[in-house]
């Protein structure tokens, strides 16, 4: 209709397209947010919220009220299950949306290569949802271990396993240990909480693989000291309620935590491109997809490479994704060309526990007490919202005083409904 403003619409309200949504502030077009949740979350801290560090509100906003200001967004809580890019639509569950312009940005999930039923039984690390799961079963665990009177079985509430020694395996093996040692210290009367063991499993030769050796060896390190079991090299072969196999051996232990394998949003599969290995898109260098200018994946769903790469599914380059998507619509809006996409790495940063973390500016390396600092500073530094980042330093700085943690309610446990009421 002659007089229309272009409608955008960007799927997903995560670090990408949350950026896209801000980087059209000021365009010529109507925008409109689909997520199938109300909230934008702070990944990088999501295992505070399952080791109960923090509470789900501290490391996330309403996407309403993020973007409450800006007059040409409209936010829609819907699910997305496919695109129809021939026909410019995306299909909800329960209708349609047209787009003239459609920035994909819905994220990844968790992989469990081809043995789906692990997931039962080893949940990952994705959403709130996950971590108030984990933060259940964590706490839940030392609960049934105090009940418990017999001795293996005790040992198998005790025992916890991390598949997968990336940055979320290491920060989670890492802060296991320290509740275990310390913040549930002299809490209990039947058993020792800290004689638990942690077992972080890697499948290749060393932790954190995307980082150089030496930070590698120096994470072990770090790790080993706060009485984390590293081993490397050991690719697990089952999961069930009663604990893994790794090899011919088997690890009893009630508690297993995910955090080895991402695959791209099963949205990407209905594009009916060329997709990776992961599921993720294979994008233009303007970050288009291939045939279609009018459709921008970012984020965890685009399989981007750069210098022969592939750009890792950091929140940073998500960010830089979408910020840039933003702005090659604003430039077709224009009638000016589209521009090619160029990541900055800006470095990565991994903490393992208390004074311990390593960090990789480049040229700077850290390690111990100077990238711990680095890693809460530049945390706190990109946090929605001054409220969350006021709380979360006050509930850092009390912890790292008494080695309590604020969020440990044990808040539900599946099981059948109660009897309703006479």
């Amino acid at each position: 209709m002659e007089g229309k403003r272009p409608s955008v619409v960007i799927v997903g309200g995560g670090f990408a397209g949350l950026r896209a949504a801000r980087g059209l502030r000021r365009a010529p077009a109507d925008v409109t947010l689909l997520d199938r949740r109300n909230h934008h979350v702070f990944q990088p801290l999501l295992y505070q919220v399952a080791t109960g560090g923090l509470s789900a509100p501290e490391i996330a906003a309403p996407l309403r009220s993020i973007l409450r200001r800006q007059g040409n967004v409209e936010v829609l809580m819907a699910e997305v299950v496919a695109v129809d890019v021939a026909r410019r639509v995306v299909v909800l569950t329960g209708g349609e949306m047209p787009y003239d312009y459609l920035i994909l940005a819905t994220g990844a999930t968790h992989s469990y290569f081809g043995h789906g039923a692990w997931a039962r039984d080893a949940p990952g690390l994705k959403s709130l949802e996950d971590a108030l799961e984990i933060r259940r079963r964590l706490f839940v665990s030392f609960e049934k271990a105090e009940r418990e009177t017999d001795d293996a079985a005790r040992r198998a509430w005790l025992t916890f396993v991390v598949v997968g020694g990336g940055p979320t395996g290491v920060e989670l093996a890492g802060t296991v240990v320290e509740i275990a040692r310390h913040t549930l210290r002299r809490e209990f009367r039947r058993i020792d909480p800290s004689q638990a063991r942690v077992v972080l499993l890697e499948g290749t030769d060393r932790v954190l693989p995307p980082y150089p050796p030496d930070l590698s060896r120096k994470a072990r390190e770090q790790l080993e000291g706060l009485g984390v079991e590293v081993r490397t090299s050991a690719l697990v072969t089952d999961v069930d309620a009663g604990g893994v196999r790794v090899g011919g051996e088997r690890l009893a232990a009630r508690t297993v935590l995910w955090a080895a394998g991402v695959a791209a949003s099963p949205v990407g599969r209905s594009l009916g491109v060329p997709l990776d290995r992961a599921g993720r898109v294979r994008v233009e260098k303007d970050l288009t997809l291939p045939g279609w200018r009018e459709v921008f994946v970012v984020g965890d769903l685009a399989a981007f490479e750069q210098d022969g790469r592939p750009v890792p599914g950091v929140a940073p380059a998500a960010m830089q994704m979408g910020t840039h998507a933003a702005r090659n619509v604003r430039r077709s809006l224009a009638g000016q060309p589209l521009l090619p996409f160029r990541y900055v790495d800006k470095g990565s940063l991994a903490t393992i526990g208390r004074r311990a973390a390593v960090a990789d500016f480049g040229r700077i390396r850290l390690a111990g007490f100077p990238a711990w600092v680095a890693w809460l500073a530049i945390h706190i530094f990109f946090l929605i919202g001054f409220r969350n980042r006021l709380v979360v330093m006050l509930d850092w700085a009390m912890a790292y005083v008494s080695y309590q943690r604020s969020a440990r309610l044990i808040l539900f446990e599946p099981g059948p409904p109660p009897d309703p009421p006479a």
